[in-house]
């Protein structure tokens, strides 16, 4: 499939797209008139790096996440994928941490604030 359909099927831009490829995450082959070519596995390949994205992974993760990812959501192992996996998930909660206790205080302010008038 070219590039604009495969845009159309995952909701992702074209120039998107070209970067997934510049960064090795996704892949086609090159026709005769240089159009880029996608396989019909691209589609879920492009929802998975979305996913993963969401997830807070950076680009250089997901190249490393992407051949443990099946079909159907889940990974299979894969040597120090999952240890990466779990560093990962110990740093997004640390942020989250962070977050509530900077929501905490922020509330704090607030409320001394309306106190005040």
């Amino acid at each position: 499939m070219l590039i604009g359909q495969l845009a159309r099927r995952t909701g992702t831009s074209e120039r998107l797209l070209r970067y997934y490829e510049r960064v090795g995450l996704l892949a086609s082959v090159r026709r005769a008139n240089g159009y880029r070519d996608y396989d019909d596995a691209a589609e879920q390949t492009v929802r998975q790096i979305r996913a993963l994205l969401a997830a807070g992974l950076s680009t250089s993760l997901i190249r490393q996440v992407l051949p443990c990812a099946l079909t159907d959501g889940t990974l299979r192992p894969c040597p120090g994928v999952l240890a990466k996996l779990r560093t990962q998930l110990t740093h997004l909660d640390q942020r989250a941490d962070e977050l509530a206790q900077a929501r905490q205080t922020l509330r704090r302010v607030i409320a001394t604030a309306e106190h005040a008038e």
